[in-house]
């Protein structure tokens, strides 16, 4: 079920790209980046009451907070920058560049999450940095 979700989650962030790339004409890319976030708070809050999630509000632990409000300004940071790049760049080389996050995780989760490296993953990201720069270039 997680790779059903994942490749869905690559589909519509393959959308977003496209779809963004053709909003975001004459617009200025941070407004863009509001108006987006807007929908995206607005829909994640229709799924947390269309789910009965919402009582769980309570049960979160200080650290939790912490570390949703600071991934928070990861996803406003990233998405600013995004946005961005999307406005000035090519789509079809932006979106390369912003999906090196996928070797950045994997280096950030060894250093700070303890794990593993294997040499699948090495390999796949290495590929992945190779592929980044071959459609960049």
């Amino acid at each position: 079920m997680w790779f059903v979700l994942a490749l869905l989650s690559a589909v519509f962030a393959a959308l977003t790209s496209i779809l963004a790339k053709i909003g975001i004409d004459g617009v200025n890319s941070n407004l863009a980046t509001a108006i987006r976030t807007v929908v995206v708070v607005a829909m994640a809050w229709l799924m947390v009451f269309i789910t009965g999630a919402q009582g769980g509000l309570t049960d979160i632990s200080r650290k939790s907070w912490l570390f949703l409000i600071l991934s928070g300004l990861a996803t406003g940071a990233s998405w600013l920058c995004y946005y961005k790049a999307l406005q000035i760049g090519e789509a079809s080389k932006v979106v390369p560049v912003d999906k090196l996050s996928v070797v950045i995780t994997l280096i950030l989760a060894f250093i700070f999450l303890n794990e593993k490296i294997t040499v699948k993953s090495g390999i796949g990201c290495a590929l992945i940095g190779a592929g980044t720069l071959l459609m960049v270039l």
